[in-house]
């Protein structure tokens, strides 16, 4: 290792923003430890402290890193989602990324989505009969739109008679909507549990706009999705070859 080098060597702080920059999906401390540790245990030489940053001097880093970026007004800023950093465009400058990659296009989840999504991440886990309680209608085809999306999955079977599936959201639902975790999701008393059933219905009117317009200002952009599929094909496809959806998105307690 050449003198030139080791003057080289970057800081943390850089290193964690190239990290960042090339995941496909969001790092968590541990994961940019481990890609330290690799480094220094295959570079070897000066490259060996790094292999000794810890989980504080690695948050520390991020944190830095987000205030950098923030004061340079560089389009960019890191993002706390399901536990772990990303790093993002500004809000602001959506649009143009938009016009660049060639989606100016607004793609969003249709109305009856967003509704069951809603429902979902509010009361999880929840049995498909309660979704359609609050809903009042059907919900097989947009419950299996929502799962083929990776927003919900099956988080297990019921006790009750019949041991129906339970719904829950997923990590790619935290990731879509820039949310850390489920205590992020804006307030809404009317989706609560308690609220009694008529009173319930009455009151959730405009309460998925709201919840849209709130959520809209983080999200990444989603398909329009159409209900055309029944749940029952869903029930069949969990019990034969079934743990696709539930091991895909198991990452969510």
């Amino acid at each position: 290792m050449s003198e030139s080098t080791v003057d080289v060597l970057p800081e943390l702080k850089q290193i964690v923003g190239s990290l960042l920059f090339a995941a496909k999906e969001p790092l968590t401390v541990k994961r940019i430890r481990k890609a330290m540790i690799e480094t220094g245990n295959g570079f070897g030489g000066p490259y060996e402290q790094y292999a000794k940053a810890t989980d504080e001097q690695i948050t520390g880093a991020v944190e830095q890193l987000s205030e950098d970026l923030e004061k340079a007004k560089v389009g960019l800023n890191v993002a706390l989602v399901a536990g772990a950093y990303r790093l993002q465009n500004d809000a602001s400058c959506g649009p143009f990324v938009r016009a660049l990659l060639e989606k100016n296009q607004t793609m969003r989840l249709s109305k009856p989505a967003l509704e069951t999504l809603a429902i979902v991440a509010y009361r999880q886990p929840c049995l498909r009969s309660e979704i359609e309680e609050v809903r009042g209608v059907s919900v097989d085809a947009v419950l299996r739109k929502l799962i083929d999306m990776q927003l919900v999955r099956v988080v297990r079977r019921s006790e009750l008679p019949g041991r129906p599936w339970l719904f829950g959201t997923t990590t790619r639902f935290l990731e879509h909507f820039g949310i850390n975790n489920i205590d992020d999701l804006p307030g809404s008393k009317e989706l609560k549990r308690a609220m009694p059933v008529e009173e319930k219905k009455r009151e959730t009117t405009g309460t998925f706009e709201e919840i849209e317009k709130e959520l809209g200002k983080n999200r990444q952009p989603a398909d329009e999705m159409v209900a055309d599929e029944s749940l029952a094909a869903l029930d069949e496809e969990i019990e034969t070859g079934g743990n696709t959806s539930e091991t895909k998105n198991g990452d969510v307690d």
